[in-house]
């Protein structure tokens, strides 16, 4: 685990436009620390959202308390509660200033498996994380996670860059899914064949 400590992504990863960011965090390893136990995976799903001009995005009203967040410092995890039940797990990109968030929808799970199903109350391991809610309830992250640093590992979570070896990852963009408004853009990306 070592490896992954010191290849933490670093912030200017995450300074960039948010569709690079999200195409460029597939594949990576994300990790998540609750005292001794450590869980986390390779990341397989991201899903894009800018500012004021994406109609799906938190940021597209303008800065509120909820959204704020997406105009502050690139590399902060942006948690928040959806449809009152589950908590997502975003990073914000780009500049200070300018909103922007990669939604981490999907990972391979490949340590403390039997931490993450304990937790999910679930015995299948392929079925673990495959959406954005079953990730944070298998991986413990909640809106404590909301604010923290992942570049410096705060609260334990961070996305780490993690070489799996073999060719380069075979990336499909889709349409983004589970929104109402904005559901046209290819913004949603994922490994193909994962």
């Amino acid at each position: 685990m070592e490896i992954l400590i010191k290849n933490i992504l670093p912030g200017e990863f995450y300074k960039r436009d948010t569709l690079e960011v999200a195409r460029d965090l597939l594949g990576k390893a994300l990790v998540k620390f609750k005292g001794p136990e450590m869980v986390g995976g390779i990341i397989l799903e991201t899903e894009a959202y800018y500012g004021q001009d994406d109609p799906a995005s938190h940021a597209y009203g303008g800065k509120t308390p909820r959204s704020e967040i997406m105009f502050g410092k690139p590399g902060i995890a942006y948690v928040y509660m959806c449809y009152g039940m589950y908590y997502l797990l975003n990073v914000v990109t780009e500049n200070e200033g300018k909103p922007g968030a990669v939604l981490i929808r999907a990972l391979k799970p490949l340590w403390g498996i039997d931490i993450m199903k304990r937790r999910r109350n679930a015995n299948l391991e392929d079925r673990l994380t495959d959406g954005p809610g079953k990730l944070t309830i298998a991986l413990g992250i909640n809106k404590q996670d909301n604010g923290v640093d992942i570049v410096t590992g705060e609260n334990g979570l961070y996305i780490s860059d993690y070489k799996t070896g073999g060719n380069s990852l075979k990336i499909i963009a889709t349409e983004r899914i589970g929104i109402k408004k904005g559901e046209d853009r290819p913004l949603r990306f994922l490994i193909q064949n994962k």
